[in-house]
């Protein structure tokens, strides 16, 4: 058993002073504040501690990608294209280097567990590994590794675009058909030591690259409600090219075919109709926000708040990884609904800090983390609040969302473990290194 004193913690939607914790086997057996006096002999941690945050959608390999694609204007498409390049460089080996490197900077940014949406299949030239799990086990062993909680989706890929076949680097992610796909993912074991620090769950890439026959696929994952993920609306183009396809929007189609569940998450979900707000509020879906890759990427600000007060629930990710970081991603929600209606207020800080933590860790199937309180998994991420940004601000719950970011991260606890201990500067070397044989 260890015990902690919290100078300030975030306990019960609001922050409460000198919070002592005791954890046992990775879990919160005692949480209790104003407990100052109750504290001989705990390690003393001060700064604001917040619960752990789960970035629920990540392509780790296009963190090879940052600074890389702006020196042209370009559009999404044009961006494809460049991480299709890098997509076509890794191997098993490489892949686990950078995954790892990229999961230990989510740790450092105060990440605790990752839905890490992955499509990165097969060889070059679309030939099986003679493991043909061996890219998706390289991403479960390096979370392992980093010290983070990881749920694998396994994704399904079938088509560039509604009924064209695969082409180029996109071979590496197409399994030939939904069977073939479906007995592969069967096959996916979780690592030797793991054990409830990791998930399998299962993701179609997009309407356009999943043919509306294959959709069916999905309806055992979302009858026994596992992790079901979905890009979905992005971008005009696919609302077009769906409508056009089938005439149904890409909401209306995964509807039509069962795929909305509790336990779906629609990752994006920028441009929505009246229409797809309702069927995604009604099936009680998450819906995965990327604010920092959104605005990267051009692809639009997707209606929050409409989706939350219509039954769906919001959580948040990094997904191309322009940015890793917890805090951005949380003050991105309610800052790109004040651009886009010219009216503030919309997400309070209390509801960000539900939307990056406990949510989050429900859709990637860990629904005992993201709080802390007894019995719960017992993730810790702590804030300097003396830094240029975090300074003066007042060290309640508006200083986690609206003043701080990664860089203030002092040390981050994940079942009950320290994985990171303050030291940026080690994260950005392995980074540098694992990046730089990449683009060698």
């Amino acid at each position: 058993m260890s015990v902690h004193l919290l100078q300030h913690a975030w306990i019960e939607g609001r922050v409460r002073d000198a919070v002592l914790v005791e954890i046992e086997h990775g879990r919160f057996t005692r949480v209790t504040p104003d407990a100052a006096d109750a504290a001989d002999g705990a390690d003393r941690v001060g700064g604001l501690t917040l619960p752990g945050f789960a970035n629920t959608h990540s392509h780790a390999f296009h963190r090879a990608l940052r600074g890389r694609t702006q020196s042209d204007r370009g559009t999404f498409w044009t961006w494809r294209e460049q991480m299709y390049a890098v997509a076509g460089r890794l191997d098993p080996d490489s892949y686990y280097q950078l995954a790892r490197a990229v999961y230990v900077e989510m740790l450092a940014a105060g990440y605790t567990a990752v839905g890490e949406f992955h499509y990165l299949h097969h060889q070059p030239d679309g030939t099986p590994y003679a493991d043909p799990n061996a890219m998706g086990s390289a991403l479960l062993a390096a979370a392992q590794d980093a010290g983070i909680r990881i749920t694998l989706l396994d994704t399904l890929y079938l088509s560039s675009g509604f009924g064209a076949a695969p082409e180029g680097v996109q071979r590496r992610f197409d399994d030939g058909s939904a069977e073939a796909w479906q007995d592969r993912v069967a096959a996916l074991r979780i690592p030797d030591g793991a054990g409830d620090r990791a998930r399998i769950g299962v993701a179609a890439h997009s309407v356009r690259a999943v043919p509306a026959a294959a959709l069916k696929a999905f309806t055992p994952s979302v009858d026994a409600g596992l992790p079901v993920h979905v890009h979905l609306s992005e971008q005009v183009k696919e609302n077009e090219d769906c409508l056009a396809a089938y005439g149904l929007t890409p909401a209306g189609l995964l509807a039509e075919h069962g795929v909305l569940g509790p336990m779906t998450s629609a990752v994006h979900a920028t441009h929505l109709t009246d229409e797809d707000i309702r069927l995604l509020g009604e099936a009680r879906t998450f819906a995965s926000f990327c604010p920092t890759t959104e605005r990267d990427l051009g692809d639009g600000i997707g209606p929050s708040r409409r989706l939350e007060e219509s039954g769906a629930v919001v959580t948040l990710g990094s997904d191309s990884h322009a940015v890793i970081d917890a805090f951005e991603e949380m003050r991105a929600l309610e800052l790109d609904e004040r651009l886009a209606t010219q009216a503030r207020g919309h997400w309070s800080a209390a509801e960000l800090l539900t939307a990056a933590s406990v949510d989050g860790h429900r859709s990637l199937g860990f629904a005992d983390a993201g709080e802390i309180a007894v019995g719960r998994r017992a993730d810790l991420v702590t804030i300097d609040l003396a830094s240029t940004r975090t300074a003066g601000t007042g060290a309640d719950e508006h200083t986690a969302v609206f003043a701080a970011g990664a860089a203030d991260v002092t040390r981050v606890v994940v079942d009950g473990r320290v994985v990171f201990d303050g030291d940026h500067r080690s994260v950005g070397r392995s980074l540098s290194e694992k990046i730089g044989r990449i683009w060698a």
